[in-house]
């Protein structure tokens, strides 16, 4: 009897490490996602990108400019929006359901519609995990970080950087 209570009592510990073990699996996956996404990206891979944004994908960049999934495609496969670094760092990834939410600073360079851009941002991604397992990028927003200089002056549409594209 005594054998019985133990097991009966050390069966939530387990299953409580079971759901901390695929939440952490799932972070790693989320993590590769987006190495895979910031390679896609640099290297201009439109098949990729198609495949990791979801069909009802919405983008929002720092200037307020709304893209769809076939608009965000669109600007990179016309080189309208080429980047040539994004170092990420600072990243959380935060578990709800079948959503992972990314939060993450990129270093970014580059050019959008011909203009160089260059600055650091902060970012929210969002992974929707498909009934097939699969996660899917359905949601995004960049806000650029001021740069010191930029602290020390008011901020207004004067100062205002020139837009840039999704990291």
């Amino acid at each position: 009897m005594l054998l019985a209570t133990v097991g009966q009592a050390a069966r939530p510990a387990f299953a409580n490490q079971g759901l901390h073990e695929r939440k952490h699996d799932a972070k790693k996956q989320v993590e590769a996602l987006e190495e895979q996404w910031r390679t896609a990206r640099l290297a201009g891979d439109i098949a990729t990108m198609d495949k990791m944004l979801s069909d009802d994908y919405i983008g929002i960049s720092m200037t307020g400019q709304v893209s769809t999934k076939a608009q965000q495609l669109s600007r990179v496969r016309d080189h309208r929006v080429v980047l040539t670094r994004i170092d990420l760092g600072d990243m959380q990834i935060k578990l709800v359901g079948a959503i992972a939410i990314v939060t993450s600073r990129a270093d970014v360079t580059g050019t959008n519609d011909g203009v160089t851009i260059q600055g650091t941002y902060r970012y929210t991604r969002v992974y929707q995990r498909q009934p097939n397992g699969v996660w899917k990028i359905t949601s995004f927003e960049a806000t650029r970080v001021p740069s010191r200089d930029m602290h020390h002056h008011r901020e207004d549409a004067s100062s205002a950087p020139p837009s840039a594209s999704q990291p």
